[in-house]
């Protein structure tokens, strides 16, 4: 992958987490170097969804409900009911034995569209908070003093590479389902209870997931290629997984309370 400086102009498309991706470059970036943080994961606080490859399903599917979202039908896990809450991360760290997503750990590194070349470039968030000078005692430099990437460089744009595969993968995945018409449209529902006792349902989220109706009715070959491609076991992760949405209402429920709590011990 590309590491020379490319102009800015060039980089395309917009991504969660990242404001001014800029691509790497020695020149550019030959002062800086990477320190470590109390709080890692700061960035991703107001992410309540983040997308998800296929091969995450396995581990996502224990913490999050994942879904599938927007035109693409891209798959996403839910870490929040409320746009804006990650509820999942707490004074910048996540919660203990709740999976972080690939797309999360690959920050503040980034591949990136140059469409005047049409290639992906390796792109940084340069106003990451966990970039400081070279000369700051225990960081580690971006490149060596010969200009070539470092280890911890080298191993971010093998990390990259390695995300770009497995969302490729996860397109035709996504495609393979759409292809097979699996998808229908599902609806997230919350029963809040009033003071009379009675619920009156409330709409958390609208969401694309994989209808079992559907996929029940698929022919007894095309269920014996799901399984065969690895693709049948995803699916299975995604539908339980949606069990997940009592645990986020169960968390948020918690959260409020003890805002509540806390506004009125300190009234």
């Amino acid at each position: 992958m590309a590491t020379e400086q490319a102009p800015p102009a060039g980089v395309t498309g917009q991504l969660q987490f990242y404001t001014t991706p800029e691509p790497l470059s020695r020149d550019a970036h030959g002062g800086l170097a990477v320190q470590q943080l109390e709080r890692p994961f700061a960035f991703a606080e107001n992410g309540h969804v983040v997308p998800l490859t296929v091969a995450e399903f396995g581990f996502a599917a224990v913490s999050y409900p994942i879904i599938f979202g927007g035109t693409a039908y891209m798959p996403l896990a839910v870490m929040g009911i409320n746009g804006g809450e990650n509820m999942f991360v707490k004074d910048g760290t996540y919660t203990v034995g709740a999976y972080v997503p690939a797309y999360t750990r690959r920050f503040p590194f980034v591949l990136a569209a140059d469409e005047a070349q049409s290639r992906l470039v390796v792109c940084i968030e340069r106003n990451a908070e966990i970039f400081c000078d070279k000369s700051k005692a225990g960081s580690q430099p971006l490149f060596t003093p010969e200009g070539e990437p470092s280890e911890y460089t080298a191993n971010a744009i093998k990390f990259c590479e390695d995300f770009e595969t497995e969302r490729r993968r996860t397109e035709a995945f996504v495609s393979v389902l759409k292809d097979l018409d699996l998808f229908h449209t599902r609806e997230a529902i919350y029963q809040q209870p009033n003071p009379d006792g009675t619920f009156t349902p409330v709409k958390m989220a609208e969401y694309f997931a994989v209808s079992e109706e559907k996929l029940n009715a698929l022919p007894a070959d095309k269920l014996v290629e799901l399984r065969d491609s690895g693709a049948l076991e995803k699916i299975y992760n995604h539908l339980t997984s949606l069990v997940g949405w009592d645990r986020l209402i169960a968390i948020a429920t918690e959260q409020a309370m003890l805002r509540q709590l806390k506004a009125a011990n300190g009234a």
